[in-house]
């Protein structure tokens, strides 16, 4: 055989860049899909922990209402133990009606008495007068000792002194003293207005259901001011009109930045407030808040008219604690009720009513003379 000179082998080794290339070629479909694959694990692990946050809350919001619940059946409870207390007020009121009532009998009674009597004895003028006046002065005094009834009384008082100055004799001079005394005894007490003071409670019952409440207040919604078109002013400051789509751009995403940034100013509010469970009542206790504040008032209404301070003012207290705990004393109608509660609770009812002992006993003795 001939001895060829035998060729070179097809060199088939590529070059050296073209390796790494080949290589990362191979490896950046794995690597797209590792990736995909932990992001996906990753928005999974965040939705479950979003779920879990999500169910905790509930259960807490769960046990929050049940809570809720409970207060408002206490809430309920005690409305209707000052309900009772109310009653209880009412009953004792009439029976000092009825007791008032029992003594203006006997008095008609001893006025027929008395009629009778001087109708069989035949008295005089002046002794017809004496029994009269004794019979008004005494009423009069039962009345200023049960209703505290000054005004009548003082009338009374002066009546009789106009009754008895008609006459010449020198021997009333006495009575007509010391009807004098009483009536510059009764004048010099401080005046009550109770007529008054009972129409502002009922002004203040009245406004109770138009109070707002702290639970009720919703958010102010922010003042939108007047958007001027981009155009106008790129035309005002004499721009070419090929602006006119950058300028319609600005507008648009201005308007959505806006509204985004209302929308998100209004999922946190911070308000100061001293009683937390306020802003959490329910219609429902909402309701008996505004019954039990009407209760109290209507309490404190009767204690007024029975004169019994210490009442007077504990309900009226606990009025004004109930309207600064659950009603927004920022309101102007708030502040008004709670105005005219201090000029109520500022009057003074702690008066010692006199009597017409010394009238009555001058009355008395004179007619016991012989």
């Amino acid at each position: 055989m001939n001895n060829l000179p035998s060729s070179p082998p097809p060199d088939t080794s590529m070059p050296a860049d073209s390796a790494p290339d080949a290589l990362q070629k191979t490896n950046d479909p794995r690597r797209a899909t590792r990736a995909l694959a932990a992001a996906l694990g990753l928005l999974a692990l965040l939705l479950l922990a979003e779920w879990w946050h999500t169910e905790r809350e509930l259960s807490d919001l769960r046990q929050d209402m049940a809570q809720r619940l409970k207060s408002g059946e206490a809430a309920g409870t005690e409305t209707r133990l000052i309900a009772k207390s109310v009653q209880d007020a009412m009953k004792d009121v009439q029976a000092k009606v009825n007791v008032l009532e029992g003594k203006q009998t006997e008095s008609q009674s001893q006025q027929l008495a008395l009629e009778q009597m001087y109708q069989e004895l035949a008295r005089n003028r002046d002794d017809w007068a004496l029994a009269e006046i004794e019979q008004v002065l005494s009423t009069a005094s039962q009345q200023l000792q049960l209703a505290g009834n000054v005004q009548g009384a003082v009338i009374a008082l002066q009546n009789a002194d106009s009754r008895l100055s008609r006459s010449d004799k020198p021997q009333f001079i006495m009575i007509r003293r010391a009807i004098a005394k009483d009536l510059e005894r009764l004048k010099s007490l401080p005046a009550v207005d109770l007529a008054g003071l009972a129409l502002r409670l009922d002004s203040v019952i009245a406004q109770v259901d138009a109070m707002p409440l702290l639970s009720d207040e919703r958010p102010a919604l922010p003042a939108t001011q007047p958007k001027e078109s981009r155009r106008a002013q790129r035309a005002a400051a004499g721009q070419p009109a090929d602006s006119d789509w950058l300028a319609a751009l600005e507008e648009k995403w201005q308007s959505w930045s806006a509204e985004m940034w209302n929308e998100v100013r209004q999922l946190v509010r911070v308000r100061d407030v001293n009683t937390p469970d306020a802003l959490l009542l329910a219609p429902s206790q909402a309701y008996y808040v505004r019954e039990n504040l009407k209760l109290r008032l209507l309490n404190a209404r009767l204690a007024l008219l029975t004169r019994n301070e210490g009442a007077f003012r504990s309900d009226l207290s606990a009025a004004q604690d109930t309207i600064g705990k659950y009603f927004d004393t920022r309101a102007r109608q708030t502040q008004t009720v709670q105005a005219l509660l201090r000029q109520v609770q500022a009057s003074n009812l702690s008066i010692e009513m006199p009597t017409l002992s010394d009238s009555l006993n001058a009355v008395r003795n004179y007619k016991a003379k012989p």
